[in-house]
């Protein structure tokens, strides 16, 4: 398809809206260029910010020179893109209805409404939709003020208050609008055979008002009401934004292949519930007192542990009873190539699937049994059957908490012995003793003190590197892990042990930039994946990572340092894109880099602020 291009907006030229089943990015030109009908991990129809040919959905005035400004509407996740022109003011009201929760009939829309403001502005709408990732051009055929398509399993409909007309595969109507005029489009994804049921400007008006007070109602929920309040209702609000209502799931970020280098290799799909950061999102959520989205996905990972008892021997020798991640339906999502597209500026090749799901990531385990413990103290607590299936899994890794993994960085180089993962098998066997204890529940306190005990030797032992005077990425190694700020918040050091306080200091010297934050030193680290402009599998130019910035933050904050730690925490705000959204990575010149917005940063984010709220206020 079409080689890279300039003209491609930037990842974070962009806002998300989503109905808790899939979601779209609506850029600052007012394109849908991301949007996967029926679930996050479906075949996209629109892809334009991998492929300018890959489909997309714009609406936008003619005026070349028109510029543009998007909010949220106020506590929700309505989007508005507002273009100001010569001659007037208009803009796009983007939604996805949600009308209340675990609604059984919903039905999902993407509903565009465009409203004159001022003056008078001609504007023109193109939708031009490319199933299965670009790689079908559709048959579009008109019905009155209904144009329809249908590929395989995706059969979608446009309607309109405007008159459409078709060419050239695509959709499109020109309208002009004066002071208070207002136009629809909305977009529906039908099951085989069902009509379109259209739209009014009644109808969308009354959808617009039930989902404005559906996120106000769950934002409501919130019991944070600190100093930095718009940051964390905002990444709360994302964050439910990846959650999947039907199943329980939380996904990593609605994306694939966004580059963590502008034309580099490292690109992947995260459109998956990765144990890892969907326990870390409940941990988050569970801070702000929302417990219907953790009991959800701990429902979905007793699902999966049950389904664990099923394996093979093989695969349970190779990656344990649980895998890193899973689709929405628990299933394996292997990694793919789409050779036809041509990648976010260049950036190739494009992946769907992940070959991480074919790793041992030992860390999980401590993620998830932390995740579990949150709920147990705050939520319902977990079942008989949960606490079965937990016992299952810490057996398991009780005999194999020392093999080598690929780690939490997902290394695709040959297994090595993780510090990370080290410190998150110790937390999965405490926190078991934690909810034995508190509970009474079933289990051998003994064996579980001994392997506990062994863990933390290991790492007190191996791990701390005398000469560097700091905590490694490794039994042996003198390469530094930002994953080390994690210990005084998992509890397995106290803040300021002076072993902790010195890895700090390491890290401040060698990760630290401004108040970005480096994952490791990518000229030591390695991570097995080599590239067009890397060397060896090292990158030029590795992007820090957010939520290492956000965990610095809390280690200050822990540490006592809460001047620094309030300035880290502001400066990191500056890195955020005009909506308070962050992707993965931030480059050298400040660009949102990776899958786009990623939960793990916004989750951090919560935590980061959380805890200096609360050191603040002691």
């Amino acid at each position: 398809m079409t080689e890279r291009g300039a003209d491609v907006l930037a990842i974070a030229d962009h806002g998300l809206v989503g109905d808790l089943r899939t979601a779209a990015l609506v850029g600052t030109d007012g394109t849908i260029d991301w949007f996967c009908p029926g679930r996050f991990d479906a075949p996209s129809v629109f892809a334009a910010i991998l492929d300018p040919d890959a489909g997309s959905w714009r609406i936008g005035p003619d005026d070349p020179d028109a510029r543009s400004q998007q909010y949220y509407h106020p506590e929700t996740n309505i989007l508005v893109t507002r273009f100001m022109t010569e001659h007037g003011v208009v803009e796009v009201q983007d939604f996805m209805p949600v009308l209340r929760p675990h609604d059984p009939e919903h039905r999902q829309r993407l509903v565009r409404r465009v409203v004159g403001l001022r003056g008078s502005v001609d504007l023109t709408m193109r939708m031009a939709p490319r199933p299965d990732y670009g790689l079908t051009e559709p048959d579009l055929t008109r019905d009155d003020d209904v144009v329809r398509f249908a590929d395989g399993q995706v059969h979608l409909a446009l309607s309109s208050t405007v008159p459409l007309e078709v060419d050239d595969a695509a959709a499109t109507a020109t309208v002009g609008l004066t002071t208070g005029e207002t136009a629809l489009f909305v977009l529906e994804v039908l099951a085989p055979g069902e009509p379109a049921r259209g739209c009014t400007l009644d109808d969308v008006s009354e959808l617009f008002d039930a989902t404005a007070r559906f996120w106000r109602s769950w934002l409501a929920q919130s019991t944070y009401t600190g100093r930095w309040r718009e940051w964390v209702d905002r990444s709360a609000l994302t964050l439910k934004l990846l959650c999947h209502e039907p199943s329980g799931g939380i996904v990593a970020s609605p994306t694939t292949s966004l580059p963590e280098r502008i034309g580099g290799s490292r690109n992947w799909d995260y459109r998956y519930v990765w144990v890892r950061d969907a326990a870390f999102s409940v941990y988050a959520l569970l801070r702000l007192g929302f417990t219907d989205e953790a009991r959800a996905f701990v429902r979905f990972l007793s699902e999966r542990i049950g389904e664990a008892a099923e394996q093979d021997d093989d695969a349970l020798d190779r990656l344990g009873p649980l895998r890193v991640l899973y689709d929405l339906d628990g299933q394996i999502p292997h990694e793919r190539e789409l050779d036809h597209l041509a990648g976010h500026r260049g950036s190739r090749p494009v992946r769907v699937g992940n070959g991480a799901v074919d790793q041992l990531q030992l860390d999980v385990y401590g993620e998830l049994i932390d995740s579990v413990y949150l709920f147990d103290k705050h939520g319902r607590g977990i079942s008989h059957d949960a606490w079965g299936d937990l016992r299952r899994v810490v057996s398991w890794l009780m005999d194999n908490w020392e093999r080598p993994d690929a780690g939490m960085w997902e290394i695709r180089d040959e297994p090595r012995t993780h510090t990370t993962s080290l410190v998150m098998c110790w937390v999965a066997v405490e926190r078991m003793m934690r909810i034995a204890r508190r509970r009474g529940l079933p289990g051998d306190l003994t064996e579980l003190a001994a392997v506990r005990d062994a863990i933390y030797e290991r790492v007190m032992t191996d791990c701390w590197n005398d000469e560097l005077g700091a905590f490694t990425a490794g039994p042996g190694s003198d390469v530094l892990d930002a994953g080390a700020l994690l210990m005084p918040m998992v509890k397995m050091v106290a803040p300021d042990d002076p072993r902790f306080l010195a890895t700090l200091s390491r890290v401040e010297e060698r990760l630290v930039s401004d108040s970005l934050v480096l994952r490791y030193d990518p000229q030591l680290f390695g991570d097995g994946v080599s590239a067009d402009g890397d060397r060896d599998g090292v990158p030029e130019d590795e992007g820090t990572f957010s939520l290492c910035s956000f965990w610095y933050v809390e280690a200050l904050t822990r540490a006592g340092r809460l001047g620094d730690a309030r300035l880290a925490l502001e400066k990191m705000f500056t890195y955020a894109n005009h909506l308070g959204h962050y992707a993965e990575q931030v480059g050298l010149n400040g660009e949102q880099l990776g899958n786009f917005p990623q939960g793990f940063t916004h989750l951090s984010l919560i935590s980061a602020v959380i805890n200096l709220d609360r050191s603040l206020d002691a």
